[in-house]
Parts: structure tokens; C-alpha cells; sequence
């Protein structure tokens, strides 16, 4: 979705998007806002391995495996 989204913007538009971003949050606060963001989707990312890994151990075995 975010490949779709980000065909239908040029140069122009992403430039003008990161102007009101630091506008808005200021070139001190963008650092953090960027590490923040990080983290929350290395855990996410943590939490869906996790997930599915739990999930292939709890599948019952067939007949030929055990």
C-alpha cells in the first residue's frame, strides 16, 4: 500500500511534505520522532515473529511426522 501511495507523489509533493513536517515538529524533535518510530516497528515486527512461530509450534502433526 505505502509503494501505491508513494507512485502517485513527485518530488514536489514529498519536499513539500517534509517542510510542514519540520514546520510542525521543528528539526530538533524529527531525531526522536524517527527513533521512536524505529522501535515501534522493530516490536511489532518482534511480536508477529513471535506469533507466528508459536502458532507453527501449536499445529497438530500429521501421521507421517511422528
Amino acid at each position: 500500500m505505502i509503494s501505491t501511495i508513494a507512485g502517485f507523489l513527485g518530488g514536489q509533493e514529498w519536499l513539500l511534505i517534509l517542510l510542514a513536517i519540520v514546520l510542525l515538529f521543528g528539526g530538533r524533535k524529527i531525531p526522536e520522532l524517527m527513533k521512536g518510530l524505529g522501535k515501534g516497528i522493530k516490536e511489532f515486527k518482534n511480536s508477529s515473529k513471535e506469533i507466528s512461530e508459536e502458532t507453527k509450534s501449536k499445529e497438530p502433526k500429521s501421521e507421517e511426522e511422528k
